[in-house]
């Protein structure tokens, strides 16, 4: 049998799939699987063994090289499409391609195109994508012919790797950083996010807990970034006024140096972005800030995960900017509740490896 699957075009989302995907390579060890997603989502699970191949799929192009993906998907005849995304989009191209069996989550019109519609959630109670892709894996393996080879329920234990170029580019970064940084725990700062400007967390926050964990848990600090976020970490090392915070902002962007980085952290305090979801992958114990988005949503019940979140009349309101322009939910949140948390989770930490 020939599988496609189609991953979530979100970095966070792809870390979430990891349980899904490893069910499906466990179960179906003599098919041939092949992922669809985009280039950066490939980046992401890249050292991974769940997969025999990977095709890029770059949904914004125009419309003769849109054609062109679909014939090569028409090419490879697959027989079965599983559509981890609920979006119209995959379920047509899938269709479009001629795959005889389309297997997601009936949801956004898209049931006349899915052979196996799953039924949908109801969508104003919030649910964990994770269960959501475990639910489709699982709906795969029981409606198999072959008998099931993993136990169900599936396991939520995300995975990720880091491979030997990734982890070559994290050494070249701590060569040049000074003998005291290097020799100190590190704890790393996920700041911003794609979903929007009301994920963020102000920079002046990060900033006073970069100084705190500096100086009184004599830790180095590094700020990991993305593209969008290099300004920001820039200015948060500028606001601590520290010799041990950092940040990757003069580096290339690589999301597979972000890996290197968390997996080698003590500790990582993010917003509810993508990069939040290395961390469990590699056991590293972390804080997450929530402001506008529901916790449940993105619940991975990662024992070793602190959630922070202030209970406002206002959210969470699944917003990308304030709709009422005051941004309390982050603003509210201090540094030193956050350096609280941070302590407590260290500690927590300590506790259980003595």
């Amino acid at each position: 049998m020939k599988i496609a699957i189609f991953l979530p075009n979100w970095i966070g989302d792809a870390v979430m799939a990891t349980p899904a995907l490893r069910a499906i390579r466990q179960q179906f060890t003599g098919s041939e699987i092949v992922t669809i997603q985009k280039p950066y989502v490939a980046d992401v699970l890249e050292g991974l063994d769940f997969v025999d191949r990977k095709i890029a799929w770059e949904t914004k192009q125009k419309l003769v090289p849109q054609v062109r993906f679909l014939n090569q998907l028409r090419r490879e005849r697959f027989d079965v499409a599983v559509l981890f995304p609920n979006s119209f989009r995959s379920a047509w191209m899938s269709f479009l391609a001629g795959i005889p069996r389309r297997i997601g989550i009936s949801r956004d019109s898209r049931h006349w195109l899915l052979t196996d519609p799953i039924p949908m959630k109801n969508r104003s109670e919030p649910h964990p994508a994770i269960d959501e892709y475990l639910r489709i894996a699982t709906y795969l393996i029981e409606r198999s012919q072959e008998e099931a080879k993993v136990p169900l329920p599936l396991s939520r234990s995300m995975s990720l790797s880091v491979t030997a170029a990734e982890q070559k580019r994290w050494q070249l970064f701590l060569d040049k950083q000074s003998p005291e940084f290097k020799s100190l725990p590190m704890i790393c700062l996920n700041p911003g996010g794609a979903f929007g400007a009301a994920k963020h967390w102000p920079t002046a926050h990060f900033a006073e807990l970069a100084r705190r964990i500096a100086m009184e848990l004599k830790r180095s600090v590094l700020v990991v970034c993305g593209p969008a976020e290099k300004a920001e970490a820039l200015e948060i090392v500028k606001q601590a006024k520290h010799p041990m915070v950092a940040s990757l902002a003069a580096e290339p962007p690589h999301l597979g140096l972000t890996k290197a980085a968390i997996r080698q952290a003590e500790l990582l305090v993010t917003t509810d972005s993508g990069p939040r979801h290395f961390a469990a992958p590699f056991q590293v114990p972390v804080v997450t800030l929530f402001g506008p988005t529901h916790i449940l949503w993105s619940e991975t019940f990662y024992e070793h995960g602190k959630h922070l979140q202030l209970d406002l009349d206002c959210g969470p309101c699944q917003q990308r900017v304030c709709p009422l322009g005051h941004h309390r939910c982050m603003k509210d949140l201090g540094a030193n509740q956050v350096f609280q948390a941070v302590v407590s989770l260290l500690n927590q930490s300590s506790t259980n490896a003595a």
